[in-house]
C-alpha cells in the first residue's frame, strides 16, 4: 500500500531524507522513530503529496505521489503534528466543512459526521465550539476530519503530542479501533511503548537515513550483544550505582528508587562475576535478574553512536 524507493530530500546541502526504502503492506501498522528532525515530518509530506523528493519514488496505493497527486489525496488521510483547525466553528460545523471539500453529498454528511464523532469520543461535542475543547478532543477532531472520505490509508505525524496521559490512552484506543476497521497506517511517535503496542512494524531513523526496519517482535537489543538488566537494592543505592558504573559492560544505569535497571554487554560469566562484587561489598541485594526490554531499549540500543 506505501512504497518508497531510494526516497531523498535535499535542501541545499543538507539531506533531510537519504534513500529511504519502504514496503508497508495493506492493514499492517507502521511506527516511525526518532528525534525531532531525523525525517519523518519529511517523510509524511512527501506520501501526503505536500513536499516534492529530490531524487526516488513513493508510491501509495500503486499511484505515483507526483504524477497522480489527485488519486493519492483521494487514498490518504493526513494529520500533522500540528493542524489548524476553524475556532469560530462548532465541531458538527468544522466536519461538515471538510465533508463539502470532498464532495460528500449532503443527504450523507448527518449521519457521517455522527458517526465520526461516536468514533473519535465527541459525540456529546457536537455543538461545542472548536475553541472551547482540550488539546486532546482538538486533536480527536482532527482525526475525524481525517476520516470524512474513508481513506484506505492514514498518516499520522505525533498524533499524541502534547496530549495528557488520559488524552494518550483515548487516542491509542481509537487507533486500534481503526486498525481493526483494516486500515493502512504509518504513525510517528516519541511515546515508544506506545507504539510497541500499536504497531506491526517499526521503523528507525537517525539523521535523514533508516538505520533498523522490521517487525517488533524482531527489533531486540539481542542483535546488538546487550541484555537489559534490573536490580533491586535494599539501600546502599549509592555504593550499588559505583560498582556498576564501574563495570566495563554496563551502560546506561537507571537509578529509581534502588531499582536499577541498565544495558550488559557481558556473558553470563561476567553477569555472575557482577553480582558476586555486589555481594562482597556488602550491598544488600534484593533482586538481580534480565529485564523485559521495550522498544525504548531497541531504540537507544540501534542508535547507539548514529551520528556522533
Amino acid at each position: 500500500m506505501i512504497e518508497t524507493q531510494g526516497l531523498t530530500k535535499r535542501y541545499g546541502k543538507l539531506e533531510a531524507l537519504k534513500d529511504l526504502n519502504l514496503k508497508i503492506e495493506q492493514g499492517k501498522v507502521f511506527g516511525f522513530i526518532g528525534p525531532n528532525g531525523a525525517g519523518k515530518s519529511t517523510t509524511m509530506m512527501i506520501l501526503s503529496t505536500l513536499l516534492r523528493p529530490s531524487s526516488g519514488k513513493a508510491y501509495v496505493g500503486g499511484f505515483d505521489v507526483e504524477k497522480n497527486p489527485r488519486e493519492v489525496r483521494q487514498l490518504i488521510g493526513y494529520m500533522p503534528d500540528f493542524f489548524g483547525v476553524y475556532d469560530n466553528l462548532k465541531a458538527i460545523e468544522y466536519l461538515d466543512f471538510y465533508c463539502g471539500a470532498y464532495q460528500i453529498p449532503e443527504r450523507k454528511r448527518t449521519a457521517l459526521i455522527a458517526d465520526l464523532l461516536e468514533l473519535v469520543n465527541l459525540s456529546g461535542k457536537a455543538d461545542s465550539y472548536v475553541d472551547s475543547l482540550s488539546r486532546g478532543m482538538k486533536q480527536r477532531l482532527g482525526l475525524a476530519r481525517c476520516l470524512v472520505h474513508d481513506p484506505k490509508v492514514l498518516i499520522l505525524d505525533e498524533p499524541a503530542s502534547g496530549l495528557d496521559p488520559r488524552a494518550r490512552i483515548e487516542m491509542r484506543e481509537i487507533l486500534k479501533e481503526l486498525r481493526a476497521m483494516g486500515k493502512t497506517i504509518i504513525i510517528s511517535s516519541h511515546i515508544l511503548p506506545e507504539l510497541a503496542e500499536l504497531c506491526n512494524d517499526i521503523g528507525v531513523i537517525e539523521k535523514g537515513k533508516l538505520i533498523a526496519y522490521g517487525s517488533v517482535g524482531d527489533m531486540t537489543v539481542g542483535v546488538k550483544g546487550i541484555s537489559i538488566m534490573q536490580l533491586k537494592v535494599l539501600d546502599q543505592a549509592e555504593a550499588a550505582e559505583k560498582i556498576l558504573t564501574d563495570s566495563p559492560f554496563v551502560k546506561r544505569v537507571d537509578n529509581k528508587n534502588r531499582y536499577f535497571r541498565f544495558q550488559f554487554t557481558g556473558s553470563d560469566v561476567d553477569k555472575a562475576a557482577l553480582l558476586a562484587n555486589l555481594l562482597s561489598q556488602g550491598i544488600p541485594v534484593v533482586s538481580f535478574s534480565e529485564a523485559k526490554e521495550n522498544l525504548e531499549d531497541v531504540f537507544l540500543a540501534i542508535t547507539e553512536g548514529v551520528g556522533s
